[in-house]
């Protein structure tokens, strides 16, 4: 999936639990560490919460003011530790796993991302307080987390091409990237009109608050109860067609630093701001036409044998000038292209994988490659040309699919959280913030 919004990417909170340690002296002291909620079969301690906030305070250390006062940051980041413990538990449940390689993959990616070493990273950790186990351990939620949002929506983001062609008939998708910013004010599962009516009253004041000078990203974090909400509320650049189906027609319309007015939505009440536009170019790529004969790797040839006779074969084209059509109908045990003599016909330099992409960088038009190996088994490959192609509609049909899925998936996954939500048991004790136990209403 494309551009599902998740409510963190693992190597920006890995980042971010890293550096916050450094604002943990901006924390009061405490004197004894105490539950700030249960969580089902879990508890989430004062401890934990201040580490949360200190990455928060780091993350706005030249810009306080941005903040919301301190009981509501609290409330804010233990919401979302809340529903960070309540899909890592769902995720173990459910049987993911994540192994130590994996782990140990993201680890390399958050050093390269920095531009340091591993080694260097571990040391940078070392100093700030936070040792690799705790970091690793961090990141293996994340990707838990990760595992289970595409769990949660695989089967319901399902495109057919019926849908598609409607969406393209209807010509309303639209070409370009936009960046934006939201605000939610929610409400809760089957609000009443007072509830409903509070809610409005609130999105107007905070848009009041926006025309009168406020900082959109100020307003975000200190307003919105969206899971983003500590980020400004960016939805960082998307595709047009790629904002939230509700956003679609107010973007359209708007101009960028503009800030629609609250809009209703199935979780509240929405205020978003387009930050900026960009139109897209032209999609042009080079397309290349090849041939190709393979020797499967399998339970009666292992690949020595394999290799011994794609070697042979490719003798007998660039030494013996046979015919590599002629040879590949006899020879290739590819189902796909062997009756056409081994015609893969045109196709961009990625369709077919890394180790396909690597030997057409170096081939010349007519050139057969040295003999390499994929999955499969071994294979030669003959270069017939190259050539610039407008891909245009091919993309636009693409687009249109990945639109279309996102948007499922992004409800879906929505939906998910909500009812994993209201199946917990849920009690908050954080001072001047408790509230009774939250448990799922029995189904009658």
């Amino acid at each position: 999936m494309n551009k599902i919004v998740f409510c963190l990417c693992f190597l920006v909170s890995a980042l971010g639990a890293w550096s916050g340690l450094q604002a943990q002296a901006l924390l009061p002291a405490q004197s004894l560490d105490r539950i700030v909620a249960v969580v089902d079969d879990d508890v989430i301690l004062q401890s934990e919460l201040d580490a949360a906030v200190a990455n928060v305070l780091n993350q706005y250390r030249a810009n306080p003011q941005q903040l919301p006062p301190r009981d509501v940051l609290d409330r804010q980041v233990l919401q979302s530790l809340i529903m960070m413990r309540l899909q890592v538990a769902r995720a173990k449940d459910t049987g993911i796993r994540v192994s130590d390689a994996d782990v140990d993959q993201a680890v390399q990616r958050v050093a390269e991302n920095n531009k340091v070493s591993v080694d260097q990273l571990r040391a940078s950790l070392s100093r700030e307080g936070m040792n690799l186990e705790d970091f690793r351990s961090h990141l293996r939620d994340q990707i838990l987390v990760q595992r289970l949002q595409q769990r949660a929506v695989q089967g319901q983001a399902n495109v057919s091409d019926s849908e598609i062609d409607i969406l393209l008939a209807s010509n309303s998708l639209k070409s370009g990237e936009v960046h934006l910013q939201h605000i939610l004010i929610g409400l809760p599962d089957g609000a009443d009109a007072s509830q409903i009516a509070a809610a409005r009253a609130k999105a107007d004041e905070v848009k009041a608050k926006i025309d009168g000078g406020m900082d959109f990203t100020t307003a975000a974090i200190q307003y919105s109860s969206a899971q983003d909400a500590l980020q400004g509320g960016d939805l960082g650049w998307r595709r047009f067609d790629e904002v939230p189906e509700a956003f679609a027609n107010l973007v359209e319309g708007m101009q960028p630093g503009g800030v629609s007015q609250p809009l209703r939505g199935p979780s509240g009440f929405h205020i978003v701001k387009l930050v900026d536009k960009r139109a897209e170019g032209k999609q042009v790529v080079t397309e290349y036409h090849a041939r190709h004969i393979l020797i499967k790797v399998d339970e009666l040839t292992d690949s020595a044998e394999a290799k011994k006779r794609i070697e042979d074969i490719r003798h007998r084209i660039v030494d013996g000038h046979e015919d590599f059509a002629a040879l590949a109908k006899k020879n290739s045990q590819d189902p796909n292209s062997a009756s056409a003599g081994g015609d893969m016909g045109w196709f961009p330099i990625d369709q077919y994988g890394a180790s396909v992409a690597t030997q057409l960088a170096t081939l010349k038009s007519g050139e057969v490659s040295q003999p390499f190996q994929s999955d499969l088994g071994w294979h030669i490959m003959q270069l017939e040309g190259t050539r610039e192609q407008d891909r245009s509609k091919e993309m636009r049909r693409e687009q249109a699919r990945d639109v279309i899925r996102n948007r499922k998936a992004e409800q879906a996954y929505d939906d998910f959280l909500r009812q994993l939500r209201s199946e917990a048991f849920v009690e908050i004790r954080l001072p001047g913030a408790e509230s009774k136990p939250e448990t799922a209403t029995p189904a009658p």
